[in-house]
């Protein structure tokens, strides 16, 4: 499901022990394991790069704390439009 990633995702290769848990609740699944094992003899989780929605389900999942961090990005500021006269409301 390609859509504008909302999110960031860092994983620590040195916590990460290749359950997969987070690669199979990744909604977009930009979530994959890696080819090649870490220094432990795992195939740790990677991040594709794109599609992350930054809902933070890989992290609430994954059992090991600190081998997952979701970054949100801030949504883009909307253009607010100033009305001329003042601003106000109409007194009623």
């Amino acid at each position: 499901m390609p859509t504008q990633a909302r999110g960031n995702i860092a994983v620590n290769l040195d916590e990460c022990k290749g359950c997969g848990l987070c690669v199979e609740s990744c909604p977009p699944k930009c979530l994959l394991l890696l080819p090649e094992l870490s220094a432990y003899g795992v195939h740790p989780a990677h991040y594709v790069g794109k599609d992350c929605t930054g809902c933070g389900i890989c992290f609430y999942c994954c059992p090991e704390p600190g081998a997952i961090t979701v970054y949100r990005m801030a949504p883009p500021r909307k253009a607010v439009v100033v009305q001329p006269g003042g601003g106000h409301a109409p007194a009623l």
